[in-house]
């Protein structure tokens, strides 16, 4: 494909975001964490709900789910539990989060950690562990945004450059303007992916079978390639207890970013509105997998499966859907790396360097944002043009990581017992556990690091915490009045 309107579409795309998020600030000043930090606890539930289904909706739909479809079949649905279990969570949890942060002055998730156990090194500690799998998602998405520009320009823009300007463009508007421009871009990125991911869904099937009904091409993949609707996946380089644990794993990740966009929520109820509507944007994803399905028989000799929606749409889409594709993709990256990345800077300064150094809250403010720069530019840019591994890896990677917080959530929601040296200890035994079986041994028996690490962390968390003096009752009392209120006076006496 030799026109400029695929890159000159993309570029525009680029520059709007720009716009919105330089103006996302709107006079209010950010200079304060509240305000930088959780947009002053102000979203409404239409903006909210675009910014939590566009943060967890990223360049995967666009290249790691059909990538997927595309090598390993059916497979790719677990998706489809991952992201029920989201908006499962969002209803239940999100509010009691936004009422931790409204009632004790959280800005962030290891801020409420630290604050449960009343141990600021408790919160530091899952402030970094948190941060391995923040950093993994946003190198992921940084590698999606630079692949677009490497393709929309054909080859014109290497991907290191391409890196630079996506970084470059998200430091800006999230130095300015923090998480208001968070909200901003992702109800704008949300909006646009929808229409892009069924425009470009629609014309494929169209293009491949002659008609719109999906259902075709399943049927022609089950008459040509029926391995592919199989489980665990066609290739044979994917176990049933590979697939299974990382849906587990999944499941489990608190990711910090989600935990920050419920607590910019105007209110609790906000919060539940938005989440009983998550579920009408998640399919979203469902004719981007399409996509990768057709490409099975249409494409059947890819070097890289995650480009599959990219080759086939430059060989058989009009210029300036493919532009529009472009636009999409780079839309789902950007939308997702913006919240990781800020998430990354504001829980460092707040849970890590803040109470190490001693240091004030307008002083910490003022370093969350400067904190950026560094992140980016030794961090994630290099790890980025590294390009580690496929897309879905990445972020199966991240995640495995970001699970072995999990007891710190069961201490705050489910149990008064659990002690901050109980947490500490599961957190810091699975955390090593899951680093040893991702680069010394991977994944051993076929099942997940992540899972490996939690089945050493939950009992060590349960046994130390069992032998090891409990959170004070008062602080307890607290959480759990808000957590658990209806089975607080249970609760309460089981904690004395």
């Amino acid at each position: 494909m030799n026109s400029v309107w695929p890159l000159v579409i993309t570029l525009g795309y680029v520059a709007i975001t720009m716009v919105i998020g330089l103006k996302a600030r709107a006079g209010h000043r950010m200079d304060t964490l509240e305000q930088w930090g959780v947009a002053g606890r102000s979203m409404g539930p239409v903006t909210l709900y675009l910014l939590i289904a566009a943060g967890s909706v990223s360049a995967y739909t666009f290249m790691g789910a059909p990538g997927w479809a595309y090598s390993k079949g059916v497979a790719v649905f677990y998706v489809a539990i991952y992201l029920a279990y989201l908006a499962l969570v969002a209803w239940y949890f999100g509010p009691k989060v936004w009422q931790f942060g409204e009632q004790f002055g959280h800005v962030t998730q290891a801020s409420a950690i630290a604050d449960r156990y009343q141990s600021p090194a408790l919160g530091a500690l899952a402030a970094l562990v948190m941060a391995v799998g923040s950093i993994a998602y946003a190198v992921l998405q940084t590698v999606g945004s630079a692949y677009i520009l490497f393709v929309m320009s054909g080859g014109a823009i290497p991907v290191w450059l391409g890196v630079i300007i996506v970084l470059g463009c998200i430091a800006v508007y999230l130095y300015i303007s923090g998480q208001r421009a968070i909200g901003r871009t992702n109800a704008f990125q949300g909006a646009l992916m929808l229409v892009v991911a069924w425009a470009v869904g629609l014309w494929a099937v169209h293009s491949a079978t002659g008609g719109l009904d999906m259902g075709a091409v399943f049927e022609r993949i089950q008459t040509d390639h029926a391995e592919f609707l199989t489980l665990p996946g066609a290739r044979g380089d994917m176990s049933f207890s590979f697939w299974t644990t990382s849906i587990i794993v999944s499941m489990f990740s608190f990711m910090p970013p989600v935990w920050t966009q419920w607590m910019c929520a105007s209110s609790a109820r906000t919060i539940r509105r938005s989440a009983t509507w998550l579920p009408t944007y998640y399919i979203v994803i469902l004719p981007m997998v399409v996509v990768g399905f057709i490409g099975i028989y249409s494409l059947p000799d890819l070097a890289r499966a995650d480009t599959v929606v990219l080759e086939y749409a430059m060989a058989n889409l009009p210029v300036v859907l493919v532009g529009l594709l472009g636009a999409g993709t780079l839309a789902a990256s950007m939308s997702s790396s913006e919240p990781f990345i800020h998430s990354v800077a504001l829980s460092t300064t707040k849970d890590v360097l803040q109470p190490l150094f001693k240091l004030s809250d307008a002083f910490t403010a003022k370093l969350a944002r400067w904190l950026l720069l560094p992140v980016m530019a030794l961090v994630i840019a290099p790890l980025a043009i590294a390009e580690p591994g496929s897309l879905v890896m990445i972020l199966l990677v991240g995640l495995g990581f970001a699970s072995q917080v999990l007891p710190a959530f069961i201490g705050m929601f489910f149990w008064p017992r659990a002690s901050k040296l109980g947490v500490m200890a599961g957190i810091v035994a699975g955390f090593l556990v899951t680093v040893a079986f991702t680069t010394l041994w991977s994944h051993p028996l076929g099942i997940h690091a992540g899972f490996w690490g939690l089945m050493l962390n939950l009992p060590v968390f349960i046994g130390v915490s069992l032998m090891t003096p409990a959170t004070q009752a008062d602080v307890v009392e607290r959480f759990f009045r808000i957590s658990a209120p209806r089975g607080f006076k249970h609760l309460g006496k089981s904690v004395s």
